[in-house]
């Protein structure tokens, strides 16, 4: 609850910036009637504010263990490290609400199901895999990662060029997902697929 005692050291409020931001990246799951707990609204919200910055700041949320930037993925649901701040600074400033008047429509929710990938094959790839023909792959996944692990794949060309598909980071089995890329990925013959650690586990590549 806020009282007269609270002391606000940021113009960062949870009317104009926080709420948008939640929006964006979590009421699709904290919302009523979601997966987790609600934070559509500034009272639901402010008595997690210290929780929600340890949350995003441990990349622990939004569940997305996919490291931004490293392969073109989509339906990217990570934060940027400017959102990351963004939060983090609102906290520290002892998290105002700023003016009603400036909170954003509610969103929108489409109760339909997200479309999947392509169904087809599956390269299990463990530690090292060369092509022997070309493929297309339209996503990758998990296949034997332990817990808390992490893995960069990347796929080396025989033409030269390494190619990042993707970095799993702190794996979580409960939060397990295929993770397609924006575009359909073209691989000719002899290209090698490594993963880094070679010992982390297998992935497994959607043609």
């Amino acid at each position: 609850m806020l009282s007269a005692h609270d002391v606000f050291s940021t113009k960062i409020t949870w009317s104009r910036e926080i709420s948008r931001l939640v929006d964006k990246r979590c009421v699709s799951c904290h919302r009523e009637g979601g997966s987790s707990f609600a934070l559509t609204t500034f009272e639901q919200a402010r008595p997690w504010a210290k929780a929600i910055k340890e949350e995003v700041l441990e990349r622990r949320m939004p569940p997305f263990g996919a490291v931004k930037g490293f392969g073109d993925i989509r339906d990217d649901q990570a934060l940027t490290q400017d959102e990351i701040h963004l939060i983090s600074d609102w906290v520290e400033g002892g998290s105002p609400e700023g003016d009603p008047a400036l909170l954003p429509k509610s969103p929108h929710f489409d109760a339909s199901a997200p479309k999947p990938g392509p169904a087809g094959p599956e390269l299990i790839v463990d530690g090292s895999f060369t092509l022997k023909h070309a493929i297309t792959i339209f996503g990758i996944r998990s296949q034997s990662l332990t817990e808390g692990s992490s893995v960069k794949v990347v796929a080396a060309r025989p033409a030269g060029g390494i190619e990042p598909l993707i970095w799993l980071y702190d794996y979580k089995p409960q939060f397990d997902r295929t993770y397609y890329f924006r575009k359909p990925l073209k691989l000719p013959a002899g290209t090698k697929i490594e993963t880094y650690p070679s010992n982390a586990g297998a992935i497994s590549l959607l043609e």
